[in-house]
C-alpha cells in the first residue's frame, strides 16, 4: 500500500480521487488546500476519514511521510509544491502545465533526478483511445514516414473569469494538449517554431485568443497549427481536426470518432498515384488509455518498479518548450529555435 498526499481541492481534483480509488492500493493520508474546509469536504466525499486535512503542505508531509504527492494546485504554486514533494522523498504526479517558465521546468527535472524520484505530468489527452490508435497506425508504417502534421482548433467558449484576462491564452491554456499530441504522433521533438497571435474584432478575450504556428521537428517533419477560442460556428472538437501526411499515405481524424487513412498502391490514376483505404485497426491491449486514469496508472506502475511514464518531466518539458517557443516567436516576430 502506497501512502499519498493530494494538494489542491478544486474541481479538477475529483478526477484524481476517483482515479486513485480505481487503481487501489493507494492510501490517501493527507489532503491539503488553501481553504481547509475544501480539504475536509473532499475527505468526507471520498470516505477518507483517517486522512489529515490541512492548509499546510509542509505540516502534512512531516506528519505523514508519504510515498506519493498528487499535485493539483494552480500553476503559480506548482514549482514550490513539486519541489516540496521531491525534497520530502515523494514521487510526484502534477497537473499540467509542468511549470510556469522553462527555468522552473528545468529546475524540477534536476530536482527529480537528484532525488532519484519520478516527477510526471498529467498530459491526459494523449491517453485518448483515438490518439493511441493513430499513433499505433503511424508506428506500423502504413503511411510511411511522417512528413507533416496539420491541425485545426476552432471553438468559441465563453469561460468568463481568468482565461478572458490571460495573455497568450490559447497557447498557454489549451495548445499544450495539441502540441503534446503532435509530438506523440510524430515520435519526435520540435526544434524550431514561427508563430503569430492576433485578436479578432469579435473577441471577448484580452490577448492571444487566435494563433497560428509552424513547428519544425528534428527529423524534418513540419507541424502546422491554426486555432481560435473566439470562432463561432462549425466548431472543431476539443481535440482539433487532424491531417497526418506520410511518405506513403495520409491519415485524417475529425477529433471525434472518425479516423480514415489511405496509402499509395502501385500504378497511377491519371495525374495521381493510386491509393487504397487502410483499415484502422482496433487498439492493441498494450496501449493504456483512460485520460487521468491512464496517466496515473502509468505513474503508479513506474513507482512500483515499472518503466518510466511517457509523461515524465524529462519528456513533458519538450511539449512545454513548444508552448514557450511559440509565445516567444509571437512576441518577437522571429523564428525561434527550441531548446530544452
Amino acid at each position: 500500500m502506497q501512502r499519498a498526499v493530494l494538494v489542491g481541492c478544486g474541481a479538477m481534483s475529483k478526477a484524481w480521487f476517483e482515479a486513485a480509488r480505481t487503481i487501489g492500493d493507494i492510501d490517501i493520508v493527507g489532503v491539503v488546500d488553501l481553504t481547509r474546509e475544501r480539504a475536509e469536504a473532499r475527505i468526507a466525499e471520498f470516505g477518507l476519514g483517517a486522512a489529515i486535512a490541512s492548509d499546510s503542505l509542509s505540516a502534512v508531509l512531516a506528519k505523514t511521510s508519504p510515498d506519493l504527492l498528487f499535485d493539483v494546485v494552480v500553476p503559480a504554486a506548482r514549482h514550490a509544491t513539486v519541489a516540496a514533494g521531491l525534497d520530502a522523498g515523494c514521487h510526484v504526479l502534477s497537473e499540467k502545465p509542468m511549470a510556469e517558465t522553462m527555468d522552473e521546468a528545468r529546475d524540477l527535472v534536476g530536482r527529480a533526478r537528484g532525488a532519484g524520484r519520478i516527477h510526471a505530468v498529467v498530459q491526459n489527452r494523449r491517453y485518448l483511445a483515438q490518439i493511441r490508435r493513430i499513433r499505433q497506425l503511424v508506428a506500423s508504417g502504413a503511411i510511411g514516414d511522417v512528413t507533416s502534421l496539420h491541425c485545426d482548433f476552432f471553438l468559441g467558449p465563453h469561460f468568463g473569469g481568468f482565461r478572458e484576462e490571460m495573455r497568450h491564452v490559447l497557447f498557454l491554456d489549451m495548445a499544450i494538449h495539441t502540441f503534446d499530441a503532435a509530438r506523440f504522433l510524430a515520435g519526435d521533438a520540435a526544434s524550431a517554431v514561427y508563430a503569430r497571435e492576433w485578436e479578432p474584432s469579435n473577441s471577448w478575450y484580452s490577448q492571444g485568443s487566435s494563433a497560428a504556428a509552424i513547428f519544425e521537428f528534428s527529423n524534418g517533419a513540419i507541424f502546422t497549427y491554426r486555432g481560435s477560442w473566439c470562432a463561432d460556428g462549425l466548431r472543431t472538437s476539443w481535440e482539433s481536426s487532424w491531417r497526418i501526411v506520410g511518405s506513403k499515405g495520409t491519415i485524417v481524424w475529425d477529433g471525434h470518432d472518425d479516423i480514415r487513412a489511405e496509402a499509395v498502391t502501385s500504378g497511377k490514376d491519371g495525374l495521381f498515384s493510386g491509393v487504397t483505404a487502410v483499415e484502422i485497426p482496433p487498439l492493441d491491449a498494450s496501449h493504456r488509455i483512460g485520460g487521468h486514469l491512464g496517466v496515473m496508472q502509468d505513474f503508479i506502475a513506474a513507482t512500483r518498479g515499472g518503466s518510466a511514464p511517457e509523461t515524465a518531466g524529462t519528456e513533458n518539458i519538450k511539449s512545454l518548450a513548444m508552448v514557450f517557443g511559440a509565445i516567444q516567436s509571437a512576441e518577437t516576430g522571429r523564428r525561434i529555435e527550441i531548446t530544452i
